[in-house]
C-alpha cells in the first residue's frame, strides 16, 4: 500500500467533497462553516477524505470516507492515522465521532463507545450532534 498524501482543502474544493459525502449518505451541509479543516488523500489517485472540527483539546473527526474501489487495503487505517497525527500537532487530546455504519472499523482503531450525554459541551453543541447525525448514531471517543 502506498502512503496517502494529504492536501488541505480550500473553500473552492468543498463542492467536490460534498458530492462524495452525499453519495455515501454522510452529512455535507455544514462543510464551509468555521472551525473545520478537511483533507483530500491521494496515493496514485484520490483515495478519500477526512477532516477535523472544533477548537481546543476535544475535536470531532469528520467526514472520513474511502472511495469504495479503494477499500480493503488498509487505506482507511492510514488515513485515520494521518488525521490523528494532524490533530496531535494542533494540540488535540481527544477525538470524538458519530457514525451510523463504521463503528466496528473505528473500534478496531482504538475508539471506544461513550454515552452521548457525556460529550464535552463544545462537542455536544456541534451540528453533527444537534441535527446532522441521528440520535441512533454511535458516539465514539479516542484519547490521543
Amino acid at each position: 500500500m502506498m502512503t496517502p498524501i494529504a492536501r488541505l482543502l480550500q473553500a473552492s474544493d468543498l463542492a467536490e467533497l460534498s458530492r462524495h459525502l452525499d453519495a455515501m449518505g454522510l452529512p455535507s451541509t455544514d462543510l464551509a462553516e468555521p472551525d473545520r479543516v478537511f483533507f483530500r488523500f491521494d496515493a496514485d489517485s484520490l483515495i478519500g477524505y477526512g477532516g477535523l472540527e472544533g477548537e481546543g483539546a476535544d475535536r470531532l473527526l469528520r467526514s472520513v470516507l474511502i472511495l469504495p474501489d479503494r477499500r480493503g487495503a488498509g487505506i482507511g487505517r492510514a488515513l485515520v492515522a494521518a488525521l490523528e497525527q494532524e490533530a496531535c500537532t494542533l494540540g488535540v487530546q481527544r477525538l470524538h465521532l458519530l457514525t451510523t455504519t463504521a463503528a466496528p472499523f473505528f473500534r478496531m482503531l482504538g475508539y471506544a463507545a461513550a454515552d452521548r450525554h457525556s460529550a464535552p459541551s463544545a462537542i455536544a453543541a456541534t451540528r453533527e450532534f444537534t441535527s446532522l447525525c441521528p440520535a441512533s448514531a454511535t458516539y465514539l471517543v479516542k484519547a490521543l
